[in-house]
């Protein structure tokens, strides 16, 4: 079976948009976003590479995204896992669907 070439860019993106998950500022007036960094060594490294992470090698479980990086987080975040199809509703109509 010839598998199809991986794209690791397209990791990235995947990587990006599930640090979403777990993004968190610090609080301050200019916000800090981090996310936990359990995620693949060399897509961390090739975000880094890419400006939208700071250096995650070091003992925090987490990483800080740059400004672009947060914004980029969130536009894949919606793009890759938001639904496609609306979800049909049990109402008080004796349980038949309903679209929302």
């Amino acid at each position: 079976m010839n598998r199809p070439e991986i794209d690791p860019d397209l990791i990235d993106e995947a990587v990006l948009a599930l640090m979403h998950l777990t993004l968190h500022d610090d609080g301050s007036p200019t916000p800090i976003w981090r996310a936990w960094k359990s995620f693949d060594w060399s897509a961390l490294a090739r975000l880094h590479h890419k400006g939208l992470i700071l250096d995650p090698v070091g003992k925090a479980r987490s990483l800080i995204l740059t400004e672009e990086g947060q914004r980029l987080s969130e536009e894949a975040f919606y793009r890759l896992f938001s639904s496609r199809e609306p979800h049909l509703e049990t109402g008080d109509d004796g349980g038949q669907e309903k679209a929302p």
